[in-house]
């Protein structure tokens, strides 16, 4: 039981971090319907990042861990925002149905490559900011960052909802979201609620890699599966709802976990995916999404 219980704790909180990229993967689809496939990416530059400032390579620390993250949220920002600009606005004004598809693929691999030559090929440990001394949590032994992680990730996405409920800038980006030509007759400035979105998309992602790189070795190959799983949790959960992103995150997370522990681990990506191509074949819009009604 308690094996049972340590597993579950360790996929609660990779299962967060896939929530976090999930949650950014539906900021830019509803208020663009396109998606960034650099988002894995987007985390791995903020753990790079984060890394810099507050880890012991390039002469440093120079910051100390909980000082880097407003710095790497705001790289994040600024990386979201050339994506957007570089990759997916030419796409949208040509109304190229693929384009961004391949943009954003191709800028995904010039930053990955980016990233190899500035930081290398090698994985790198993280220094943890928390006591490495696990706690007792109901007989199971659970870190310190664990927790950090799944508070860090929970109140990330709660405070991306309440911007989007109480101000005004958010409020724009929720009317564009829900019909982005009404939107625009409104005197709202679509493109520019687009370019925020990726902003905000990446900053959630860049925020999620500093999260986690204190529990996993950070390099420049940590962010394509990451980001990978973490699509398949926003097509298990559905596209347009954030209640699915935390529980098709959980549901991967705890899924994995579990199967390389009881089974193998490399057979730990197995049931997820394949939970991921049930609901496609039995509710395609995913478990809390919304089937979309197109007018013709």
């Amino acid at each position: 039981m308690e094996i049972l219980l340590q597993l579950v704790f360790s996929g609660i909180a990779l299962g967060m971090i896939y929530a976090v990229i999930a949650f950014g993967y539906q900021l830019t689809f509803a208020t663009s319907g396109t998606l960034n496939f650099g988002q894995g990416e987007a985390l791995m530059l903020g753990a790079l990042v984060g890394l810099s400032l507050a880890g012991s390579i390039h002469g440093g620390p120079y910051l100390n861990y909980w000082l880097a993250i407003p710095i790497v949220i705001a790289f994040g920002a600024l990386q979201g925002a050339l994506v957007e600009w570089i990759g997916v606005r030419p796409a949208i004004r040509q109304k190229s149905e693929f384009g961004w598809i391949m943009s954003t693929i191709a800028l995904a691999i010039i930053f990955k490559n980016v990233a190899e030559n500035i930081w290398g090929k090698e994985d790198m440990p993280f220094p943890s900011p928390l006591d490495s001394t696990p706690l007792q949590v109901l007989g199971a032994n659970v870190q310190p960052m664990q927790l950090a992680v799944v508070a860090g990730a929970l109140a990330i996405m709660l405070a991306v909802e309440l911007f989007n409920r109480k101000s005004i800038y958010g409020k724009a980006v929720v009317a564009t979201a829900n019909d982005r030509d009404a939107a625009g007759l409104m005197g709202i400035d679509t493109g520019r609620v687009i370019t925020f979105s990726y902003a905000l998309s990446s900053a959630t992602a860049a925020f999620a890699g500093v999260l986690v790189a204190p529990i996993t070795l950070t390099g420049a190959t940590m962010g394509a599966s990451l980001g990978l799983k973490a699509f398949a949790v926003a097509i298990i959960g559905g596209l347009t709802s954030g209640l699915g992103a935390i529980v098709g995150g959980l549901i991967m997370g705890i899924a994995e976990t579990a199967a390389g522990y009881y089974i193998s681990t490399g057979y730990k990506d197995v049931p997820g995916l394949l939970l991921l191509l049930l609901v496609l074949a039995v509710k395609p819009s995913g478990l809390f999404g919304k089937a979309a009604i197109k007018k013709v």
